[in-house]
């Protein structure tokens, strides 16, 4: 073992940067022909077909319908798990803090091949005993920090990296709510003299009952390109209004207060390409103030489309939204699991861009792959904030 001078998390992310000099010695092509198996099979139990139910509504009691619901949630729930829930009358709570090896020994993973990340519970909210005054809302415990670390292959680091993130049964936890700054009333960034644009505006509407929004999970997708055409100011509101403030949509049904691991670690920068009413430039979101916050004035659409690795999605895209983390910060209060908690957390925040944007007849598409340092670089991002993950969004093809 060798004592290294950074946790393994911050190892792990700064060996899997995409860099300009290497990205081509260490590019490799996908085996296609070994591609994972689309469901899990086992090979004990029972099993029950969930299809009836969303088809056949001949029989109605009680059981048939709990079971519709199930069925429903589970359909639409890929990725979407927190609005697919509020549909059908569900409230899901993230758990992040669990005893690895167990939860695999129960769902009979093998750990050499693949491992549970997360687990969520189902609050019935149409069943009134399932349903307490107080709940634990923070469930994200912390891992270890480890230091003490072998030199490993790059085939080789994900696995071990995951491993070095568990949690091993143990009685007490270290309490991460000490190192808690997510009451904090102001944003994190509030630079001087720049130009600050309000975001308030109305919420999307999603229909009766919530209807266009069952139908925009189903049809939601991931766009191919864009026509580098404009989207409004008003648009690019909207879609930070459904992201970012689920308070104002409590009246129609949703949850305004649903679960992530911790938001407050995670900030949010915009490069603007192509937004009428909005000077081209890198924006800070400030979600607090509901406001843009101005630090670089130009068009990036050049640039943009070299950090994406030559995508054309980046280049064509009116909008590309950056969801970033101060690292050593995560780690400090959560070890090294907290990798896990903020990948998670900036997916959650990028399907609901995603949803907002197929709502209002926009395209949209994460990006994963990006030059990492040239991107603080270039859009002046501080230096202290890793990219987790892109979302674009323009005008489809």
């Amino acid at each position: 073992m060798s004592k290294f001078s950074t946790s393994i998390a911050i190892h792990y992310h700064e060996r899997t940067k995409y860099h300009p000099e290497t990205i081509a010695t260490k590019s490799r092509g996908l085996d296609w022909s070994k591609q994972p198996s689309v469901f899990k099979e086992y090979k004990i139990g029972n099993s029950y077909d969930l299809k009836t139910y969303l088809s056949d509504k001949s029989i109605e009691n009680e059981q048939t319908q709990t079971w519709r619901r199930l069925s429903y949630f589970l359909a639409s729930s890929y990725g979407l798990i927190e609005l697919a829930a509020a549909i059908n009358h569900y409230r899901p709570h993230l758990i992040g803090g669990f005893f690895d090896h167990i939860i695999n020994e129960l769902l009979y993973l093998d750990p050499e091949q693949e491992a549970a990340i997360t687990i969520i519970s189902l609050k019935d909210l149409l069943a009134p005993q399932q349903n307490p005054l107080h709940y634990f809302k923070t469930t994200a415990l912390p891992s270890e920090i480890q230091t003490d670390y072998p030199n490993i292959d790059d085939g080789k680091l994900l696995h071990y990296f995951h491993q070095a993130t568990e949690i091993e049964p143990r009685e007490t936890f270290p309490d991460a709510t000490l190192n808690d700054d997510s009451s904090n009333l102001e944003d994190k960034y509030n630079f001087p003299f720049c130009l600050k644009i309000s975001t308030k505006t109305k919420p999307i509407n999603w229909g009766e009952n919530l209807q266009d929004l069952q139908e925009t999970i189903f049809k939601r997708r991931s766009t191919r390109s864009y026509t580098g055409s404009n989207l409004s100011l008003e648009e690019l509101k909207f879609l930070l209004n459904f992201t970012y403030q689920p308070q104002n949509y409590e009246e129609i049904g949703l949850d305004s207060d649903p679960d992530y691991f911790d938001l407050s670690l995670i900030e949010t920068f915009i490069a603007v390409s192509g937004v009428n009413g909005l000077e081209e430039g890198c924006y800070y979101y400030a979600p607090k103030a509901q406001e843009l916050r101005q630090i670089r004035f130009k068009n990036f659409r050049r640039e943009l489309h070299y950090l994406c690795l030559g995508q054309d999605l980046g280049r064509d895209a009116g909008v590309l939204i950056f969801h970033t983390a101060d690292l050593q910060k995560g780690v400090n209060k959560y070890g090294d699991r907290v990798y896990r908690y903020l990948h998670l957390d900036a997916g959650h925040l990028g399907q609901r861009l995603n949803l907002a944007a197929i709502q209002l007849n926009l395209g949209v598409s994460g990006i994963g792959g990006f030059f990492d340092d040239q991107v603080n670089e270039v859009l002046g991002i501080p230096n202290d904030e890793a990219v987790l993950y892109i979302t674009t969004l323009g005008r489809p093809r």
